[in-house]
């Protein structure tokens, strides 16, 4: 369809019936000018209260998971009552209460069987988008005057079996996209779609993994060739820096896709690095927006920029982190092949490795994983390396966790003398140890691991440094 926007709203935007009224005023106002499809997350924090309703339910606390079931009876109900006119309400609070009963129906066979399979994990937690979605459509079609219809996402995107972290399969996603969306866009009706969540091909529950409701808004928009893609948060587009550590980060107003990939992969808390790939190919341009702040304009995400001053544009940084050290015993011992089966056996956990650094003589190396990866990751890899382990052949795996990882992000920085010199004298400067240093043959991003209690300063050091401010509002 011609001229088509797709705008995603996360779980913020959706956080209750006063922000879901915003997000439909902001629908409104986009649909009286062009077509356009939604694409929504769960209520804020409903997900985690789903996930911990069915640990509840693994671990046989009857009385947890009860209590957790009446908070999310609780919070839908009451969202329904503040959106809906009375005469609607009956038939809302009905479908609700059957996506409700399946999510409990879930819940009560891990109760009973003491644990959570994955595969009905992914079925139960997308209750929460499915739960969003039947409210905002309700609401355009019976008070906002516009046409609305829930779609479930399981029904349009499909996926690998992956469960947990699947991958769309978009040549089969176009067909069910334009089957399921396509009549009701022609007949001027706004699909308000789950993030999250699909299905495999044969018809099983999925779920996309981490940023899965930004990444099924770019799905959607890839496969319906829409012109733009707008996701709302809670924040006025990317910046320069977390504005929480330095005062005087700048929004960006454009960033290249590649720049964009870095910093969420590194800890921008925007979107998900997958997030862009379906887009690349059709260069789909990307707003990241403000639901809090609708008069700013946000940052446009693009191919390249229009202009390419030299230098660093913006500094992320994450705490929530391990490092991870692998050692042969000698030398005589082929490092590449550790390194190789280490990386295998990570790949097997779905682990993200966020930064690598090895030596050449020793054939030493480290990675960077998140905490709340770490078990898997070591698990993983103690199996893979169990013999090497088990004779000396490899020095007993160090880990680190009081660690933090800052990258330094910029497609300027490209080919640009004593940039990162400058960046370690600043760091330095504030008394922080650089741990580790790793940097792409790209050139876009420097990655540096320094100890957590000396993350902050490192950060605000950098961003200091290199003028980012002053680059952002000189663009």
């Amino acid at each position: 369809m011609s001229d088509l926007l797709v705008m995603k709203f996360g779980g913020t935007s959706m956080g209750s019936a006063e922000r879901m009224k915003v997000a439909a005023q902001i629908i409104a106002d986009a649909r009286a000018k062009r077509p356009v499809a939604i694409v929504v997350s769960a209520m804020s924090k409903i997900t985690d209260l789903l996930l911990d309703t069915m640990r509840h339910a693994e671990g046989g606390d009857r009385s947890g998971m009860d209590q957790n079931l009446a908070t999310l009876r609780k919070r839908h109900e009451d969202a329904c009552r503040e959106l809906l006119p009375e005469a609607v309400q009956p038939v809302i609070q009905a479908k609700l209460e059957i996506l409700i009963g399946e999510f409990e129906r879930i819940a009560n066979g891990m109760l009973m069987l003491g644990d959570r399979p994955i595969r009905s994990v992914d079925e139960a937690v997308a209750i929460g988008e499915r739960l969003s979605s039947q409210l905002v459509a309700a609401y355009l079609d019976s008070t906002a005057g516009i046409r609305a219809q829930a779609v479930n996402g399981a029904e349009v995107i499909v996926t690998d079996a992956v469960f947990g972290s699947a991958t769309p399969l978009l040549d089969q996603t176009r067909v069910k996209a334009q089957a399921a969306m396509g009549p009701l866009l022609s007949a001027g009706i706004v699909p308000v779609m789950t993030g999250f969540n699909g299905s495999t091909q044969d018809g099983r529950p999925t779920t996309l993994g981490r940023g899965g409701s930004d990444f099924s808004a770019s799905i959607l928009a890839s496969v319906l060739d829409a012109s733009e893609l707008w996701i709302w948060t809670d924040v006025d587009g990317i910046m320069t820096a977390d504005p929480r550590l330095v005062k005087d980060a700048a929004v960006l107003s454009e960033v290249t896709y590649a720049e964009a990939a870095e910093l969420a992969y590194n800890g921008a808390k925007v979107l998900h690095p997958r997030t862009l790939a379906p887009l690349v190919e059709k260069k789909i341009p990307v707003y990241s927006k403000n639901s809090f702040n609708t008069g700013v304009p946000g940052t446009k995400i693009v191919p390249e920029l229009r202009s390419s001053a030299g230098g660093a544009r913006a500094v992320t940084s994450m705490a929530n982190v391990a490092m991870v050290s692998i050692e042969p015993a000698t030398s005589t011992i082929p490092g590449t092949r550790i390194m190789a089966r280490a990386l295998d056996a990570l790949a097997l956990t779905n682990a993200e490795v966020l930064t690598f650094s090895s030596s050449s003589y020793r054939q030493s190396f480290c990675f960077l994983v998140r905490r709340d990866e770490l078990s898997a990751a070591l698990q993983a890899i103690e199996e893979a390396l169990s013999l090497e382990l088990a004779h000396g052949y490899v020095k007993p795996i160090e880990v680190e966790e009081n660690v933090g990882l800052i990258a330094v992000v910029g497609e300027g920085m490209r080919g640009v003398p004593g940039l990162a010199g400058r960046i370690f004298t600043a760091v330095s400067r504030e008394q922080v140890n650089i741990i580790a240093i790793a940097q792409g043959s790209s050139e876009l991003t420097i990655n540096l691991v320094v100890r957590r209690d000396g993350l902050e300063k490192a950060v605000r050091a950098i961003h200091q440094e290199c003028g980012m401010s002053e680059l952002a509002q000189r663009r």
